[in-house]
């Protein structure tokens, strides 16, 4: 030492460590500093948590005296106490120095470095400086410390427990064991220090049992739970004796055959110790990591699934430590989200999946533009999106998936070490877009990101496997669209390539196997080769194997043994193949765990199959197809979702008439007639269910009623929320609006427990339908692929099929698109111009349809003239003016004209049978006669043209309704005419605003509507009625309810004209207007023209009103009268136009 020095003392700041690594590799409460002066321990530091970059942060300070000796030995030393250490822990490493050495810094902080631990250096961080007697000392001098006898045996046995960890020699363990237990039986019951003696005994104990060289690890778990329960919450040590115990827990569970008791505790254990766990500790680092609770999380995914629960508890407990502001909340918002998706794919649970979404959407938003997680945050939430599109179907998820790969893509340019992630998975959302759409760049693309994707992934990637299955299935769909055989092969090489890498055990290995059997089906087909099916089947049968019964993908599994068995039929054609391949249709439309878009298309393929064989199974085939697609429809919050959802699946709009054609060729019309009606009438069943009256039900549990009374008004009340523009809250609101679904099916199945109750708010039966023909028969118009026909249903007794042989559904739609330019080209001709080319179109309509039909009113049912019929055209008779048809024929006898439909009968439409039962029931329900007049003919400027005649038509109306009317009152069983004053009311001009003209339609029950109607083709619930503003669409009559409306004339174009992309073609305005309370409504099929109309109005409310008696039940023979009063006044096409719907 320097003369210069001596007398004086030194500062020493111990301000901090780097790479501080325990040899022991046990993990310390806190790491400290110890200095030993000559012989003696001068001064220990306050223990520093070590960080999970094993680092420590002191900042303490000690003054010595330099008189004492001129070398000083510092120490690293671990502890594995926070608070009351049990001796002085482990050392780290030792380092003998100078203060000459200390002192050469100039007051600057300066580095030393220690000898090398498991591969590092550690690295302590001082500032040294030299004070003289006189300074004012910041710290008092210190004398040498004093250490009692445990703190020497239990120093002893850390040291022999680091030189047995790191030379494995089981003497020193025996060692340590000896002088920890030596410690433990000193330190009895009552000891402060009991807690440490037990934990240092019980890691040591453990750590022999993980080398094998201890066997029993009963009382290794027993020791910690003893010190655990000496050190309960709040205890500085308590998140440590967690730690410790959850690693012997871990190791115990591994080590004795997978128990599930332990690893269930030891995910308990760290759902408390997380959050005890501060952020950027190496307690948390460890405890998070592989070894903690990723271990814990992964094993209990192993098990059952509970496991999974309780991983996903773990992962949302590591979320509430991550709140907003957190750097790491995105992580941990992204690692919920993929054990959300994780279990989704286990089970099947569409809240999980939806969960995983907002929990990526989240993650995504709090990822700044360069973040280099960024792409892997955004391929996660394009997987759960992909993923939910082909569970739900909805067209927006598969959009937004691709466009975030593609902007993965581009942050993942060549060479970029995730790039190979980013191809694969756009790839497969391109083949699944192809697959929906067609777009055949979309596939060659998928196929050329599949490949540079293989490249990225030589053999031996951990994801090659990966890539190798979806660039098969790239080129399995490419040849199922373009018929290219070498596409063919060479998905099946891949296919095998994919299996072999997928060996016995692989989480994977069932997808490999149910997808080569797919393509050794393909090629069967096409080959004929007995290998390739048999092969095929082998394969399913392994897969379905491999998984359990309520897996999802089992789905999958069935499906592809379904195609090898049919396949199989189909080249050798033996019964047993074909009974097989239906069974497996069966359970794979049925899978509980599969989403509904893939059952609802197994089931349309189980259709195709039933009729090209005739197999007895194609009827039940239809019903599970209209079962799917009803439930699919109904998670579906709005109208217009609701419908895309049904145009989505193609071939849907033929279903309908397709299964009532099935029924009526195996001789069943009354499950024709529940078919048709049940196919057709979705989207108004599914809209009406929320109306349904709950009087019966109100009796018979007062209870029940109140619950679906108040689900049914909060379903109404989120109808539509789920079609935000923020992607994120309408996630939301489709989670809330199905969730309320599910609520709503719970409490109607506890419903169709009562007695009474068992058919509540299921499809009609033939029973419930034949209702609608209380006043007249209703004739069912069939236009299906495999057979055109009526099916009559009359007031009592079994429907009457009416086969109609001279027509096919080919020569349907050439009739349909015949009449649309006949009309059209006799909108140019003058009024005394005969239409000839309608005259030969009715004829036809006449002769080859209607007649066939009249023949069994008139001869089978013994129906009188001038009686009731009701038309409920489906398909392509929906665009044909079925109520027109006419022989245009002089009697035999030259005594006149044969008679026409409406010269025989009164014709009305029906939307569907449902609906003119729900009007029927609700004519109970009649109010005072108010009755308003609306009239726009100029709309807003650019809107449409304007009309001249309205307001004439309008002032003529209310001349024509009378201001005191009979109206039909019932007393028990009798009826009794009651005279009445009209409310009359117009509303034309400024006022026909769109509220005004709600307004109006909610307080008036007859209604006369002039104005431009809208027939929207591609979106009919936006079809609408022009007003001065706005217009009123579809859905803002939809959304009333108006239950005492009994009459609307919508003298409008194209108010009858239906839908023609869904099995529901009754989509339209005047159909609206019913099913918000109309039970009579006039409406139109094309356009109407100006200068006619008020000769059909007027004769209209003069036949309507005749006798003084306002009933909406005569509407339909005013208007027959009507239309025949103005024969030499308004050309043909003119007076057909005019249709009546409903009662």
């Amino acid at each position: 030492m320097s003369v210069s020095l001596q007398g004086r003392y030194i500062k020493l700041e111990v301000i901090g460590a780097k790479n501080v690594r325990v040899p022991s590799e046990r993990i310390p409460a806190g790491i400290h500093i110890s200095i030993i002066v000559g012989s003696t321990r001068r001064w220990k530091s306050a223990i520093g948590v070590l960080l999970s970059d094993e680092s420590v942060a002191w900042d303490d300070t000690v003054t010595l005296s330099l008189d004492v000796s001129p070398e000083i030995l510092m120490e690293i030393r671990a502890s594995f106490e926070f608070d009351r250490m049990l001796g002085n822990g482990e050392v780290v490493r030792k380092l003998e120095t100078s203060w000459d050495a200390l002192l050469g810094h100039e007051n600057e902080p300066f580095d030393i470095s220690f000898p090398s631990v498991r591969g590092v250096r550690p690295c302590l961080t001082l500032k040294a400086t030299v004070l003289h007697s006189s300074d004012n000392q910041e710290t008092a001098l210190l004398d040498s410390i004093t250490e009692s006898g445990i703190a020497r045996e239990t120093d002893a046995g850390h040291e022999r427990f680091a030189t047995y960890v790191t030379s494995k020699t089981v003497s020193y363990l025996s060692d340590a064991i000896q002088h920890f237990q030596s410690v433990l039986d000193q330190c009895l019951v009552g000891h402060p220090d009991r807690a440490g003696a037990l934990t240092n005994l019980a890691w040591a104990r453990l750590q022999g049992y993980i080398q094998h060289d201890f066997q029993d690890i009963n009382p290794v778990t027993s020791l910690f739970r003893e010190a655990l329960t000496l050190r309960p919450e709040g205890h500085p040590n308590y998140p440590l004796s967690i730690y410790h115990l959850v690693k012997a827990l871990t190791w115990r569970f591994g080590k004795e055959n997978f128990t599930a008791v332990y690893i269930h505790e030891a995910a308990h254990l760290c759902c408390k110790l997380l959050p005890l766990c501060p952020e950027g500790t190496y307690l948390r680092s460890i405890a998070a990591g592989a070894n903690g609770v990723d271990y814990v999380i992964g094993e209990c995914n192993k098990l059952s699934v509970e496991g999974s629960d309780e991983g996903i508890h773990i992962r949302r407990v590591v979320l509430e430590l991550c709140p907003l502001g957190n750097k790491r909340r995105p992580r941990a918002l992204d690692k919920l989200g993929w054990a959300l998706r994780s279990r989704f794919e286990q089970r099947g649970s569409t809240d999980d999946l939806d969960e995983s979404i907002q929990c990526h959407r989240e993650a995504v938003s709090l990822c700044s533009e360069g973040d280099s997680e960024r792409d892997g945050y955004l391929n996660n939430l394009a997987l759960s999106l992909w993923d939910r599109f082909n569970h739900q179907g909805n067209h927006h998820d598969l959009n937004d998936a691709i466009s975030l790969y593609e902007e993965s893509l581009r942050l993942c340019p060549v060479g970029h070490k995730s790039r190979h992630f980013s191809l694969n998975n756009l790839g497969l959302a391109l083949s699944t877009r192809f697959n929906k759409r067609g777009g055949v760049d979309d596939i060659n693309r998928s196929i050329s990101l599949q490949r540079e994707a293989l490249m990225l992934r030589p053999p031996g990637n951990p994801y090659r496997d990966n890539t190798l299955n979806n660039l098969a299935l790239a080129l399995k769909t490419r040849y199922g669209k373009l018929d290219v055989s070498e596409d063919l092969n060479e998905a099946i090489d891949l296919h095998r390539d994919s299996l072999q890498l997928r060996q016995h055990g692989h989480p994977r290995r069932h997808t490999a196997l149910f997808n080569l059997s797919s393509a050794l089906s393909s090629r069967f087909t096409k080959t004929q080769k007995n290998e390739d099916v048999e092969e095929a089947i082998r394969l399913c049968q392994e897969s379905l194997e491999a998984l359990p019964s309520l897996h999802p993908h089992r789905y999958f599994s069935y499906m592809c043994l379904q195609e090898a068995y049919l396949s199989r039929y189909r080249v050798q054609r033996k019964s047993a193949d074909l009974s097989l391949a239906v069974e497996n249709f069966r359970l794979a439309s049925r899978h509980p765990t599969q989403g509904f878009p893939y059952r609802i298309i197994e089931a349309r393929n189980w259709t195709v199959a039933g009729e090209r064989h005739d197999h007895d199974s194609a009827l039940e085939a239809y019903s599970t197809f209209f079962e799917l697609l009803d439930a699919h429809l109904a998670t579906q919050s709005s109208a217009i979702s609701r419908r895309e959802a049904a145009t989505a699946f193609r071939g849907s709009q033929s279903m309908p008439v397709d299964a009532a054609s099935c029924a009526i060729r195996r001789n069943d019309a009354p499950h024709a007639v529940e078919l048709v009606e049940q196919g057709r009438g979705q989207q108004w069943s599914l809209a009406s269910r929320l109306r349904t009256p709950l009087e019966d039900l109100t009796s018979a549990s007062p209870e029940l009623a109140y619950k679906l009374s108040g689900i049914n008004k909060r379903l109404s009340d989120a109808q539509g929320s789920a079609g935000s523009a923020d992607r994120t809250a309408a996630d939301r609101a489709a989670m809330q609006y199905r969730r309320l679904q599910e609520e709503w099916g719970a409490v109607v199945a506890k419903i169709r427990d009562l007695k009474g109750f068992s058919r509540f708010l299921l499809p009609p039966s033939y029973e419930d339908l034949q209702a609608a023909a209380r006043h007249g028969p209703v004739i069912i118009f069939i236009a299906s692929q495999y057979s055109c026909s009526a099916i009559i249903v009359p007031t009592s007794g079994e429907p009457h099929n009416a086969p109609l042989p001279s027509i096919t559904i080919t020569e349907l739609k050439n009739l349909k698109d015949r009449f649309a330019r006949a009309i059209r080209d006799a909108s140019t001709l003058g009024p005394k111009v005969p239409r000839n080319d309608l005259i030969v179109l009715l004829r036809t309509v006449w002769d080859e349809i209607m007649l066939p039909i009249v023949n069994v009113l008139e001869h089978v049912l013994n129906l009188k003239r001038h009686s009731r019929i009701w038309l409920c055209p489906t398909a392509d008779f929906t665009s044909i003016p079925l109520h027109a048809a006419h022989p245009f024929l002089t009697k035999p006898d030259g005594s006149g004209k044969e008679p026409c439909l409406e010269d025989l009968y009164i014709c009305s439409y029906a939307p569907t049978l449902s609906a003119l039962v729900r009007s029927r029931q609700m004519m109970k329900k009649r109010a005072r006669p108010s009755f308003v007049a609306i009239g726009q003919g100029q709309p807003r400027a650019g809107e449409s043209k304007e009309l001249l005649a309205v307001d004439s038509e309008i002032e003529l109306v209310r001349e024509l309704v009378p201001a005191t009317v009979n109206r039909i009152t019932i007393s028990g069983d009798v009826q009794q005419l009651v005279p009445v004053t009209v409310n009359r009311t117009t509303i034309s001009g400024d006022a026909a605003t769109r509220a005004g003209a709600l307004q109006a339609l909610e307080e008036n029950n007859w209604v006369h509507l002039a104005c431009h109607g809208k027939q929207d083709p591609e979106q009919p619930y936006n079809s609408h009625f022009v007003m001065k503003d706005e217009p009123i669409t579809l859905l803002d009559i939809m959304e009333k309810d108006i239950p005492h409306a009994e009459f609307a004339f919508l003298s409008a174009c194209h108010t009858a004209v239906g839908d023609k992309e869904t099995p529901d073609e009754v989509i339209h305005l005047a159909a609206g207007l019913q099913f918000s309370g109309f039970k009579s409504v006039i409406g139109t099929l094309w356009e109407v023209n100006d200068a006619y109309v008020e000769h059909v109005v007027k004769a209209f409310y003069e036949n309507m009103f005749k006798g003084g008696v306002m009933d909406c039940t005569k509407a339909a023979w005013a208007l027959n009268r009507a239309t025949h009063a103005v024969k030499t006044k308004v050309p043909l096409e003119q007076r057909m136009v005019f249709v009546h719907i409903g009662v």
